[in-house]
């Protein structure tokens, strides 16, 4: 029996254009995971290259990479700088399904 090789896959790899860039960190925002979140923006930071992130933000490459890691607790500007650097925007909207609870029908 042969073993088959795969190339290690990468999030990366797919995110080549604005739109999907912000659907996946949005996606990855709804998550309750905080590192899923880190895991995203880590994922668009190497598809956009590190080194132009880590300058964009005003990091150093070290930095970036500290920050991005699971388990981490970034601090809020630190996550603005690089969310800014990506060439997104958060925003804050309500959600798109209202959710039922026992007391809406009420």
């Amino acid at each position: 029996m042969t073993k088959e090789k795969f190339a290690p896959y990468s999030s990366a790899d797919y995110l080549d254009n604005e739109k999907v860039v912000a659907e996946y960190l949005a996606a990855a925002m709804e998550d309750p995971n905080p590192d899923v979140f880190l895991l995203a923006v880590s994922n668009v930071a190497k598809a956009r290259g590190i080194a132009k992130v880590a300058k964009d933000s005003g990091l150093g490459r070290e930095s970036l990479y500290k920050t991005l890691t699971p388990g981490a607790k970034p601090r809020y500007e630190t996550l603005r700088k690089i969310v800014e650097a990506l060439g997104v925007k958060w925003t804050i909207a309500r959600p798109s399904v209202k959710r039922r609870t026992a007391d809406a029908h009420a």
